[in-house]
């Protein structure tokens, strides 16, 4: 384990409109607002055509090669996530988000694009005095929060 100690700063209320991709808006919105680092929560919908990472295609594999799933219709969501800057400084948000519709529910990283259908709601809690960055790993080429 390797940890870093944060102290609550800001605490911001965020409404995404109808269109808007999920991480792109939290980023500049990071950036506009000098966030370093953050813990999210997110609830609304996802527009068909929303992208989510689903996993590798095989587990321990020398190669980690990403699985997606495209939403097929609207779905409700629910999300967590944290925001930190990569190596160049820039906000990174890494969030995992269930997407459900009737009986059926895919979880997902956002990063490869989450629509929002209409409307989805975002607490961002802002970090303060974190040493938190996202670095590139070697060898799995995750970009892995240092803390």
């Amino acid at each position: 384990m390797k940890y870093s100690e944060a102290a609550h700063g800001r605490t911001f209320v965020i409404r995404l409109e109808d269109g808007d991709i999920l991480h792109e808006e939290i980023e500049v919105f990071a950036k506009q607002h000098q966030i370093q680092a953050a813990s999210l929560i997110v609830l609304g919908a996802a527009d068909k055509g929303s992208v989510l990472v689903t996993g590798p295609e095989q587990a321990r594999t020398e190669q980690i090669i990403p699985m997606a799933c495209v939403l097929d219709n609207v779905h409700e969501v629910t999300g967590t996530g944290t925001l930190f800057p990569d190596e160049t400084g820039e906000p990174v948000l890494h969030m995992h988000m269930a997407c459900g519709r009737g009986f059926s529910t895919q979880t997902g990283c956002v990063r490869r694009g989450v629509k929002v259908w209409h409307v989805m709601e975002v607490i961002l809690q802002e970090l303060t005095g974190s040493s938190g960055v996202r670095k590139k790993d070697a060898v799995t080429g995750f970009d892995l929060l240092i803390p």
